[in-house]
């Protein structure tokens, strides 16, 4: 009987980011193909260490711990090629991760097969990957080296966003990087009650959102958090954007340009996404980051 994955959360991950592939990555690009080839044969029975996504992933399969309907899905996405995907298979079964499906794509693009596995949202190390979903209408982001915790907190999921090119469009970004903060601020303050429109994130915000709702009374599996230059009275916008989505964000920080790391490392996300290269350098260095690089790159100082 075939299976529907439209009907629950369905994560794409690279193997690179699921599990530490760094030193794999530097044989592949100094000594070239056959010697990375060669390399994970011959290191077969060596346990791969989580990578930058592995918490993620974690938390999200406990999503299938309650209810009596698998809640969440997750599919590896690999340009490895059978022969050299069997120690991320036996990295998987080692860590005990309920993961059945993946594409293997012998170093071809990923991007095509998504739409084919429902994913709603892929995290990957290649550029032009993410790219292509984002182009797709799916929620991408590159994924920051960072060290995985494995002893951290797993029992809730905790996802922090950037608002503006990320959850939300750039319309009111560009405002900003084309004429400036005083002419956002205006802008912002003229369209306070008009929704602002969908950025590449809002459909998988609104996904976690209706999980959150499912959740028996007391048991939220979810928490979200809004970490945002945008100060006031640009928060006005967003606050209705939200609610006209139907949509709650469980904490929000309207930081009118402070740093986000600070905030960042006290919110503890298992994941936090930034459109702009600067803050996901900053962010990284205290959480899992992923770049949104959304539509194309922009100067630092975003809203």
């Amino acid at each position: 009987m075939p299976v529907e994955l439209n009907n629950c959360l369905v994560i794409g991950i690279s193997s690179r980011a699921l599990f530490d592939l760094r030193e794999e990555d530097r044989i592949y690009e100094r000594q070239g193909l056959e010697a990375y080839r060669r390399y994970q044969l011959e290191n077969e029975d060596r346990l791969l260490k989580p990578g930058a996504g592995f918490a993620l992933v974690k938390a999200i399969l406990r999503l299938n711990e309650w209810g009596d309907t698998r809640r969440a899905e997750v599919v590896i996405m690999s340009r490895n090629s059978t022969e050299t995907s069997l120690r991320i298979f036996d990295a998987i079964d080692h860590d005990g991760l309920d993961i059945n499906r993946a594409a293997l794509s012998g170093g071809a693009p990923l991007a095509p097969y998504l739409r084919a596995f429902s994913v709603d949202l892929f995290l990957s190390q290649y550029e032009d990957d993410v790219r292509t979903a984002l182009e797709g209408g799916i929620g991408a982001a590159i994924l920051y080296d960072h060290a995985s915790d494995d002893q951290q907190d797993i029992d809730q999921i905790r996802i922090a966003f950037d608002g503006d090119a990320t959850i939300f469009s750039d319309e009111s970004e560009k405002i900003y990087q084309e004429q400036g903060l005083d002419a956002f601020v205006r802008h912002e303050s003229a369209n306070a009650k008009r929704p602002l429109p969908e950025g590449p994130f809002a459909r998988f915000l609104k996904l976690l959102s209706s999980i959150q709702r499912d959740a028996p009374v007391g048991t939220a599996p979810i928490r979200t958090a809004l970490v945002t230059a945008r100060g006031r009275p640009a928060h006005e916008r967003v606050i209705r954007t939200l609610l006209e989505w139907g949509v709650v964000i469980d904490e929000a920080f309207f930081l009118g340009g402070v740093p986000k790391t600070e905030f960042l490392a006290a919110f503890r996300p298992n994941i936090f996404f930034d459109d702009q290269a600067i803050h996901c350098e900053r962010a990284a260095s205290a959480v899992p980051t992923g770049r949104v690089p959304f539509p194309t790159p922009v100067a630092a100082g975003d809203k």
